[in-house]
């Protein structure tokens, strides 16, 4: 039986980050073994979830991962924890857009079978607070609305008020949090993107399970958490999905404050495969790790240390002469500009005949179709995926491009080579690793 509750919200900006983060926070410090889930593609939640759990973060999405694989994907990132905090996104019922909710936090909180606590932000109202969680319960019965915790609640009266309209509606207040300056610090820009920042991030979660722990009645949310049903479904086992071979080969992962943004389970399933994955600091190291066969970037901000990495001028070349070489190489997002010959003036590995800058930002689902042969899928291959980007890259010459959707191609593909701004999730297509895995293995 695992243990689960989702925190939702009526919207963005309510506050259902920090309260995630510090309940996770707050039971972990009470002995209480959590493991952190995000539904939808976000990386730097999870980031502050693996800070209050110290568990691997994890997401949930029906569009990436596809819908049976969203519990067992639930069930083997909790396989260690007593109880599963799942943060949605957005509002509740927001999901993809054209779909009638499809990957919503109602979506993924129906599929797993989990109760709802809605965080509101109650800075601005106070009766009108019930009238607004009464009608998120009314709108879909099949999703359990089993309480509210009020944030940004400047007074005693003006909690008594609230309290006092929400009677009628029989959904419980778990919890009464009060409007605190430094909390609202929590937002997306401070996701540990350094060792500098990754200290605030940690001294902002101890605040955060401070804050929770002084406001909500944990004893209460747990008891929520475990009148979640059974759940029937075998967890997700990254062995059913790749197979080792005889030898272990080494893949350089880079990671840093950079490329923080990869899916837990995308390691999982490379180490499943009997891939021993090195991490590389593309800043401070300047030589790829001994006997290095692949190379895996993630996303993440490129220009938050593009000095750092421009001025890494060994491991620049390195890189630039072992996929020269040959070498397998993976690269999503902020992978893709430090393949470029520059980005923002400043230059980069070279491997990729482009100019990468700054710009506007593009992001959403995509339903993508390979466009030609690569080292991580085969021509006309389609699958789901995610863009997002605050970079653009001009090519001057090349490879041809990894993805096509509507109508546009985009990224990078050869028979070695894959970079692109569309994140997919390995999980939601496993055979994406198995490609990557026989290249490495020169199969």
């Amino acid at each position: 039986m695992v243990a689960r509750i989702v925190i939702a919200a009526p919207a963005t900006g309510h506050g259902k980050t920090s309260v995630a983060t510090g309940l996770m926070a707050a039971l972990r410090a009470r002995g209480v073994a959590v493991s952190g889930h995000k539904i939808g593609p976000d990386f730097v939640d999870p980031c502050f979830h693996a800070l209050a759990t110290g568990l691997p973060p994890r997401n949930l999405d029906p569009f990436l991962q596809g819908e049976d694989r969203v519990v067992p994907l639930l069930l083997h990132g909790a396989r260690t924890a007593d109880i599963a905090v799942v943060e949605g996104v957005m509002g509740l019922f927001d999901g993809a857009l054209g779909t009638e909710g499809y990957a919503s936090t109602a979506h993924v909180a129906k599929l797993v079978g989990a109760p709802v606590v809605l965080v509101v932000d109650a800075s601005t109202a106070s009766r009108s607070v019930a009238a607004s969680v009464l009608g998120f319960v009314r709108y879909d019965p099949e999703v359990r609305v089993a309480g509210v915790i009020l944030n940004r609640v400047d007074s005693r009266p003006h909690e008594e008020e609230i309290r006092a309209a929400l009677e009628p509606t029989g959904v419980p207040v778990l919890g009464v949090l009060p409007h605190d300056d430094e909390v609202r610090a929590a937002g997306r820009h401070l996701g540990p993107a350094s060792s500098e920042r990754r200290a605030d991030a940690e001294r902002l979660v101890v605040r955060l399970a401070e804050w929770v722990a002084a406001g909500v009645d944990l004893d209460a949310v747990v008891r929520v958490a475990r009148s979640a049903p059974e759940l029937t479904a075998r967890a997700w086992d990254p062995t059913d999905d790749v197979r080792p071979g005889a030898r272990r080969p080494v893949v350089a992962a880079v990671s840093d404050g950079t490329f923080t943004f990869r899916y837990t389970e995308t390691v999982e399933l490379l180490e499943a495969a009997g891939i021993e994955v090195v991490d590389l600091d593309p800043v401070r190291d300047e030589t790829l790790p001994e006997a290095c066969a692949g190379l895996y970037f993630g996303g993440g901000f490129p220009e938050n240390r593009a000095e750092g990495l421009s001025a890494n001028v060994a491991l620049r070349h390195r890189v630039a002469a072992a996929v020269g070489e040959g070498m397998p190489v993976v690269a999503e997002r902020a992978g893709v500009v430090y393949l470029c010959r520059e980005f923002d003036g400043l230059p980069m590995a070279g491997v990729l005949d482009a100019v990468a800058r700054t710009a506007g930002g593009a992001l959403g689902y995509r339903d993508a179709t390979a466009s030609a042969d690569s080292v991580l899928a085969v021509r006309d291959q389609k699958v789901r995926g995610h863009e997002f980007r605050f970079t653009s890259v001009e090519p001057r010459s090349g490879p041809a491009a990894a993805w096509t959707w509507d109508g546009r191609e985009e990224g990078f593909a050869s028979a070695t080579l894959h970079a692109s701004y569309l994140h997919v999730h390995w999980a939601g297509h496993p055979e994406l690793a198995r490609r990557f895995v026989a290249a490495v293995r020169d199969e």
